[in-house]
């Protein structure tokens, strides 16, 4: 019989090491390897698995010219869902295995299960390690939609959804119950509660996370059937488990949002069958998650005409174009050193901006502090905002509003120029449909760009001091 093996296993980047190492030389973190045993099987039944495999599929053990293999596009089951079948590139994919991570609370379970509840036709086996049935059928009850206003027979709605679950925490109870019920899809929620036989560790330890992720994506790959695991985001913000974790899945979604605002985001970290660019918004509401199919609208407060330091700006997350709130608060340092502070906004890059503003247009904000919230807890990458940040620091600053109806897109440059920004026609459009009356541009975008058709004046902008004094006069 063969003997196990020991090894160690780095938990910030997934390197292996023989022997414990107190610093990673691929991360180079300190102590971070874990200890974990692998049991190896013995060289006859390795030998009879590939012996299968070659008799059972001869491709699958002999090269391939790339000139055939077929590809067709893959088949998606539709979720239902038209903002997470965005973020997942269109569907589900059979045979996939897709990671939604979140901090706890946030509402993960409640997505997946409102999902799940809602596909109807099809065998869904729901596996919950850390929830009773009893407290899973209370949520369900609570998340089963009204019609017309008037809520639908809870039991009849439940029943005919095709949901079975299972309260399990032991892989290979899981995979029994797989083989009786042969459902369609399979959740599993938690990957940190489910733990493995075969392995000498606590569930939720680098080594039955691994190990339980390998077995299910094997499983997934052999009988084509969609699993989608639930994680956890552990206090540095990355997903607890081995950092191979993310590297075993095919798409990892992280679901994220501040527990004090109403809005949730479910972003795509790394997704094989689509794009990472693509962004799903929510309202958390008390019988559920709420497709937000119209953001602009909700991100824009209903009045802010004649208040200083709020600013109108376009961004594109994916390739859905929204309006939000740029505000800012700037006041005179009470302590001698200047606070900078940013939420939902990079401060480094709010730093250079506010050195672009010393610099190139001469206003002197070294010995103030400067808050800065993009409105409605959104956490926004586009560099297009940058102008919009820079007009409602110098709005607050001067205690000035920005006129009503006036939005703007530019990224600044460290020279002090707006330089320009992609996609800048959807961006127009979304603010002439919002009713939006003036629009900040960058001059280099009015190149081939025909504005006659829609209802919103275009200024171009070259530098920070024309857009200041287009603005403020």
């Amino acid at each position: 019989m063969a003997k196990d093996k020991t090894v160690y296993v780095c938990g910030n980047c997934g390197q292996e090491s023989p022997k414990w190492i107190g610093r990673c030389p691929s991360c180079g973190e300190w102590n971070t390897f874990k200890e974990f045993t692998v049991r190896k099987e013995s060289a006859a039944a390795m030998a009879g698995s590939y012996r299968q495999a070659s008799a059972a599929d001869p491709l699958r053990a002999a090269p391939v010219p790339v000139g055939q293999i077929a590809a067709d596009e893959e088949p998606r089951m539709d979720m239902c869902d038209g903002e997470l079948n965005r973020v997942l590139g269109g569907g589900l994919v059979p045979g996939s295995l897709v990671l939604l991570g979140g901090e706890p609370g946030i509402g993960k379970s409640t997505l997946v299960l409102q999902t799940v509840l809602r596909l109807g036709g099809r065998r869904i086996l729901y596996v919950s390690g850390e929830e009773s049935a009893r407290q899973l059928k209370l949520r369900a009850d609570r998340l089963v939609p009204r019609s017309a206003g008037q809520m639908v027979d809870r039991d009849s709605f439940l029943s005919a959804s095709g949901c079975l679950v299972v309260c399990e925490t032991v892989m290979e109870q899981i995979f029994a119950h797989v083989r009786n019920v042969q459902p369609q899809l399979l959740v599993i929620d938690s990957i940190q509660t489910i733990m493995s036989e075969t392995v000498d560790s606590s569930p939720g330890s680098i080594s039955q996370v691994r190990e339980c992720a390998a077995l299910l994506l094997k499983f997934a790959k052999e009988s084509n059937i969609p699993v989608i695991l639930i994680g956890h985001i552990n206090k540095e913000g990355t997903l607890a488990g081995p950092k191979v974790l993310e590297h075993i899945v095919d798409a990892v979604l992280q679901f994220e949002g501040d527990q004090h605002y109403m809005y949730r985001i479910l972003r795509s970290i790394k997704n094989r069958f689509g794009s990472t660019a693509e962004l799903g918004i929510y309202e958390m509401r008390q019988d559920g998650l709420r497709q937000v199919s119209n953001p602009s609208e909700l991100l824009l407060s209903e009045n802010h005409e004649g208040l200083s330091g709020v600013a109108i700006a376009s961004a594109i997350e994916g390739v859905r174009p929204f309006l939000i709130e740029t505000q800012a608060l700037v006041s005179t340092a009470a302590y001698g050193t200047p606070q900078r502070s940013a939420t939902g906004f990079d401060l480094r890059r709010l730093n250079m901006l506010l050195a672009v503003l010393e610099k190139r247009v001469g206003f002197r904000l070294a010995q103030k502090d400067v808050f800065l919230n993009i409105a409605g807890g959104l956490k926004v990458t586009d560099p297009a905002i940058d102008l919009s940040v820079i007009a409602a620091v110098l709005s607050s600053n001067v205690d000035t509003g920005i006129e009503d109806g006036v939005c703007m897109a530019g990224e600044v440059g460290l020279s002090g120029e707006i330089r320009p920004v992609n996609r800048i026609e959807q961006r127009v459009a979304e603010a002439a449909k919002l009713g939006f009356r003036r629009m900040l541009i960058p001059k280099y975008n009015m190149q081939g760009f025909d504005s006659s058709k829609l209802d919103i004046e275009l200024i171009p902008v070259r530098k920070v001091e024309e857009a200041l004094r287009a603005l403020f006069g």
